[in-house]
């Protein structure tokens, strides 16, 4: 008779959750496909410098070669941008809370994580003073919606 599976902790399944996205075949895709432009434009390059300066066929393809390992290198490090589903891809500033640098009636900025933002009051949302406390409701564009902290609904 077997043993049973042991049972897996929370930290292993996301890593292979995480593990999954990295080498989905969406993720795979979009990287090359905006790989490969630049290393046919390397080649064209190559080849035109090859004819007028007189490099090696050898000293051409190992260049491209070694162009083609760093872009196998770089992915493990850059497959998150690639990743429309990666929580840094996706609106990370809900929730967040910023302080009005001026009035927002129904617009101005406000300072969320030490960054200035354009702001838009949200729809049930009174108007906010300078200094007020805001809390982020939604992102549109690069324009935050917001309310006053005491007006935002509890998660």
């Amino acid at each position: 008779m077997s043993k049973p599976a042991p049972p897996r902790d929370r930290a292993s399944t996301v890593s292979d959750a995480v593990e999954r996205r990295m080498w989905s075949a969406r993720v795979l895709g979009k990287y090359w496909a905006l790989q490969i432009p630049g290393t046919l434009l390397l080649v064209v390059i190559l080849h035109l410098l090859q004819d007028h300066l007189g490099l090696s066929t050898w000293l051409l393809w190992s260049i491209v070669g070694f162009w083609v390992i760093k872009d196998v290198v770089l992915y493990p490090v850059v497959w998150r941008s690639y990743d429309p589903g990666y929580p840094a891809t996706q609106h990370s500033l809900d929730g967040a809370r910023g302080i009005a640098t001026e009035p927002l009636n129904p617009s101005g900025y406000v300072r969320v994580r030490g960054e200035l933002w354009r702001a838009e009051l949200a729809r049930d949302a009174r108007p906010i003073k300078k200094h007020e406390a805001v809390q982020v409701r939604a992102v549109r564009g690069l324009t935050l919606i917001v309310a006053a902290v005491d007006d935002s609904p509890v998660p």
